[in-house]
């Protein structure tokens, strides 16, 4: 019989981890708290308690063939960087090709993951639910997958600002934001630059009366486009820049990053620039802020010192007057009150997790979290590659290292991501795309091998080495051995062009100019040259 295990969430994570479960010979049954799949990319006028909301205006800061499943290339015709009901499209492409939709119980609750009184035996849980009617059931599970993301709790920090009580207008968080209509001919602070701090004060800076954004750090701004229009992540995100980044010294690379993104615009001249360095925070992917500062409809401010009524004063002592809406773009924090609070053994209450995926105290790895990460690269690819490595190990393919290596081995990242970010939450959730891709990959016998591939396929090879680190090349070898992967990757600025080249462009005619400037030497040489010589010409 078939090892029966828990999906929690059917949004990107729980889909991959069906179809990964289904490739194992595993049982996947999947429980989704609202009536469909797709997570926060599901845009909905009214916000859900305790789930991440989207803005109607929402595109994706990743590109589409940087961002897709391993086995299954988003269609040519999506633009490089999608709106969200067009990602929500493709997710829903993923589950009716691999047949997952079949595996979900939808507006099911999960109340409760337990482990089951023979736990050191079985390793089994028991999942206590609740359907829409309200009736609550008991499921023993092999395993369990959570797949509900981090980006679940609003974080608000009211306290943080003192004298906020007596702010008379009207706040919100930003999982609550939907349009800039309501806040036509109004003045707005929004508090946090981050990414959905960024949209959001560019999106009302051309509607509101005057739009505010308060930074406490400032931030490293990238635009989606790169060299010759690209998207900027295929142009940053190769195996080969990854190495040179790695052999040259980080001072330098931070120097010359950052040179080149003032030599677009000055980021202290726009109020922008960071307190750390470009390697040491993500940095803000936003096409327009700069313009929109240019323009004078946004004003970056300071941290916010104190409110008065309707008057925020700011840690320079400036003040700005009758403001009447502060959005707060303060993030979210991961909440999981259906797990055990003895999970969370780590700094800050916080899970302690092998490889970012499975807690080494437990004495069978049969709990798996998936996608409780921050990435320098596009997240899907990485959530699909901790479900190819977290059902494996499940399934007993892979066998983990003792209790207390594991432990070592996180103590150790963690360590060296807090040199980076001091806070023990960031630093937990932090990992480099590439070589996080390629250590699990490395487990899993998917690793591409670059050098066979030099010599037997050069074609190909240089594309994996110097062109974008696309997921294909994680289904070229071993188990989930993908067919089309080689075509795939052979053909991506193919599916790049396709949605923009919409016109038919005359090829440029050849110029004339170094034919006339010949005529012209000849002339001159013939005039004031022998005969002998002009016969050259």
């Amino acid at each position: 019989m078939a090892r029966r295990v828990a999906v929690i969430g059917a949004g990107s994570s729980g889909l991959t981890c069906i179809k990964c479960c289904l490739e194992e010979g595993l049982e996947p049954v999947c429980f989704e708290s609202s009536d469909d799949i797709g997570g926060l990319w599901r845009f909905k006028e009214i916000p859900e308690p305790e789930r991440s909301s989207t803005y109607r205006s929402l595109v994706t800061n990743t590109s589409k063939e940087m961002m897709c499943f391993s086995d299954l290339p988003m269609p040519a015709h999506f633009p490089n960087f999608m709106h969200n009901s067009q990602l929500l499209q493709y997710l829903q492409l993923y589950a009716a090709h691999f047949n997952l939709l079949q595996h979900i119980h939808f507006q099911t609750t999960v109340l409760t993951v337990k482990q089951r009184p023979d736990f050191a035996c079985s390793g089994q849980w028991e999942v206590l639910t609740e359907d829409r009617d309200g009736l609550k059931k008991i499921h023993i599970f092999d395993a369990v997958l959570v797949c509900t993301g981090h980006y679940t709790k609003p974080v608000m920090p009211l306290k943080d600002f003192p004298g906020f009580e007596t702010f008379k207008g009207e706040y919100c968080h930003s999982s609550e934001y939907k349009d800039p209509e309501p806040y036509k001919g109004k003045k707005v602070m929004v508090v946090g630059i981050g990414n959905s701090g960024g949209d959001i004060a560019v999106e009302l800076s051309r509607v509101a009366k005057k739009t505010f954004l308060s930074t406490r750090q400032g931030a490293w701004v990238l635009s989606r486009i790169s060299l010759k229009g690209r998207p900027i992540d295929m142009i940053g995100v190769t195996r080969l820049l990854g190495l040179v980044t790695l052999l040259l010294p980080r001072r330098l690379v931070n120097w010359a990053c950052e040179r080149e993104l003032n030599q677009k615009y000055d980021h202290r001249l726009y109020g922008l620039m960071p307190k750390n360095r470009f390697l040491d925070q993500r940095p803000l992917v936003n096409d327009d802020l700069p313009g929109c500062i240019l323009l004078g409809g946004l004003v970056i401010k300071p941290n916010i010192q104190e409110f008065q009524g309707s008057n925020v004063v700011f840690e320079d002592e400036t003040v700005e007057e009758q403001i009447d809406t502060v959005i707060f773009c303060t993030g979210y924090t991961h909440n999981f009150p259906f797990l055990s609070t003895s999970l969370f053994t780590g700094p800050s209450f916080n899970l302690t997790l092998y490889k970012h995926v499975l807690p080494p105290m437990l004495e069978h790895p049969t709990l798996a979290i998936i996608g409780l990460i921050e990435a320098w690269g596009p997240i899907m690819p990485v959530v699909e590659m901790q479900a190819r490595w977290a059902t494996r190990v499940i399934s007993g393919v892979i066998r983990l290292p003792p209790k207390e290596i594991m432990l070592k081995d996180v103590e150790r990242e963690r360590k060296r991501n807090m040199k980076r970010y001091p806070c023990p939450k960031h630093a937990d959730l932090q990992l480099e795309y590439i070589p996080y891709m390629d250590e699990l990959a490395n487990e899993l016998g998917v690793r591409p091998n670059i050098l066979r591939l030099l010599l037997t396929d050069p074609r190909l090879g240089f594309s994996v080495l110097f062109g974008p680190c696309t997921p294909y090349q994680f289904r070229l070898r071993g188990p989930g051995k993908w067919a089309g992967a080689r075509n795939a990757i052979l053909t991506v600025w193919d599916r790049v062009s396709k949605p923009m080249m919409t016109r038919v462009v005359p090829e440029p005619r050849p110029s004339r100019l170094p034919k006339l400037l010949v005529l012209m030497i000849c002339n001159f040489i013939h005039s004031a040259a022998p005969e002998s010589l002009t016969a050259v010409c």
